[in-house]
């Protein structure tokens, strides 16, 4: 069982640590983790045009190879996660990966996060009743949620995840199960498919 590890953490100034971090975890529950740095690009100038093309194709690459996908889903650089991390999702979704998020905030909702990052000052409700940036005259903000309980983000990637965690581990254990919970499908001559969830926490 390989897993995909997606998220910022490569940014952070002890991202090698934090990758070995996360595959010792994939391992205490049977599985491999792929983390976008054990990819070696010695061949292009570091922050060249190239280096950045050569490194999205190592990651493709490595996605290719996962069976799923770890999204880490925390707010980065603003109220929604990191541009990267969708976009690798995506591209897992695309190819039958299992995905699955988890976020390092407690679940907040996309408004909440909203109006933290705008200020509750610039948040109104409009003539339409929708909640809008510029005082209600602004574009609307997405407020989908059941019993109180709001998507955390994007409708796009909340949705399009088969469960939202709140710790790496928890999540590497139900993209453990799901797996396995396929592969015994398979086995069984079932061809059953899980139970997608949307993104506002299990």
């Amino acid at each position: 069982m390989k897993i995909y590890l997606a998220g910022p953490d490569v940014f952070l100034p002890n991202a090698h640590a934090r990758g070995a971090e996360l595959k010792a975890l994939c391992i205490a529950h049977g599985a491999v983790g792929l983390f976008p740095l054990d990819n070696e690009l010695t061949d292009h100038v570091a922050g060249s045009i190239s280096h950045a093309h050569a490194i999205r194709a190592a990651n493709m690459e490595l996605i290719g190879r996962s069976d799923a996908i770890l999204a880490n889903m925390t707010p980065f650089r603003g109220p929604s996660m990191d541009v990267g991390t969708a976009y690798e999702m995506g591209a897992g979704a695309a190819l039958g990966k299992v995905v699955v998020g988890y976020t390092l905030d407690g679940g907040k909702s996309y408004p909440e996060k909203v109006k933290k990052w705008a200020g509750d000052d610039a948040l109104e409700r409009g003539k339409d009743g929708m909640l809008r940036e510029d005082k209600g005259a602004g574009m609307f903000v997405e407020e989908f949620c059941d019993d109180d309980v709001g998507l955390v983000d994007n409708l796009m990637m909340s949705c399009g995840i088969e469960k939202l965690c709140f710790s790496e581990e928890d999540a590497i254990k139900a993209i453990v199960e799901v797996l396995r919970g396929r592969k015994a499908d398979n086995v069984a001559g079932t061809g059953g498919e899980s139970v997608k969830r949307g993104g506002s926490g299990a």
